[in-house]
């Protein structure tokens, strides 16, 4: 295979943004898929630490190449501006501490940016190894739901063509940001890459699960409020009942997933009338 260009080479640079507040477990785990060999281009690294009262920033310098900006404020948004400001490449990719991705795997995200495709997003391969039966019936469900599929969000990766990166930009401050960044972009203007794996660890148990709903929940209640969430993207009755009729485990199943829903809904109704759209309610058992 002949060297790529320079010119080729300067479209593939990208710079990578991953917030991270007390993720000093497992950011490693991430780094190390990031920085793990090499590719035909330049790839940036910048960890924006927030608020974080462990050992985080120390964790992401041991690793060669990767910049740690430290803000004071626990706050994703403005762990992502800080990222936004310190990195270099108009491709950007923003991607959670808790993931696992590879650096091949970003690059093929990357390669995607073409043809009017402006946002990229990988297929999630969700571990549930360590989780209890009844969150491993919830995924079950949650996988097949059509806009979950089609999705940018709950991937816990988002890769930006320059042109995707300036449209995000101007998007509101809101605490589903995944979602939000989704709904930004046409169907045409997005693509979820099969040959792109990203490993998300789900919560262990139920409880989690809900703390997790309730973060979703009053999310989506913050861009209701402000219209910006599709149809498209709303769970619906016709697509449970789409799923709870093709056998009867799944009809279980979709009964399991809609009490958990329906509890995280309820649990997040009293922050939703406060208008709290900052508190940070985050899974703790699925890391580490």
């Amino acid at each position: 295979m002949p060297c790529p260009t320079i010119r080729n080479m300067t479209e593939l640079a990208v710079s990578v943004i991953v917030p991270a507040h007390n993720e000093s477990a497992g950011i490693g785990r991430l780094l190390r898929l990031l920085t793990m060999g090499t590719s035909d281009a330049e790839v940036e690294v910048v960890v924006a630490c927030n608020g974080c009262s462990d050992d985080t920033a120390d964790a992401a310098r041991a690793f060669e190449g990767v910049l740690v900006v430290e803000i004071p404020d626990a706050s994703k948004r403005l762990a992502l501006e800080a990222g936004d400001a310190a990195a270099h490449h108009p491709t950007r990719a923003y991607v959670d501490a808790d993931v696992a991705v590879s650096r091949r795997d970003l690059m093929i995200l990357v390669g995607t940016l073409t043809g009017g495709v402006l946002a990229a997003g990988p297929e999630r391969r969700l571990s549930l190894g360590s989780s209890s039966w009844a969150v491993r019936w919830y995924y079950d469900v949650w996988q097949r739901l059509p806009q979950v599929r089609a999705g940018l969000f709950g991937r816990g990766m988002i890769v930006l063509s320059p042109e995707g990166h300036e449209r995000v930009r101007g998007l509101p401050s809101v605490m589903s940001d995944d979602l939000a960044i989704s709904e930004a972009f046409a169907d045409s203007e997005r693509a979820i890459v099969q040959s792109a794996v990203v490993v998300i660890e789900c919560p262990r148990t139920v409880r989690d699960l809900v703390r997790r709903r309730m973060r979703i929940a009053t999310g989506n209640s913050q861009l209701d409020a402000m219209g910006m969430r599709s149809a498209a993207s709303r769970t619906s009755v016709s697509d449970l009942l789409s799923i709870a009729t093709a056998s009867p485990a799944l009809a279980a199943k979709v009964a399991l997933f809609v009490a958990v829903t329906s509890i995280g809904r309820l649990l997040a109704r009293r922050r939703i009338q406060q208008g709290d759209f900052t508190t940070w309610l985050r899974d703790e058992s699925s890391r580490g």
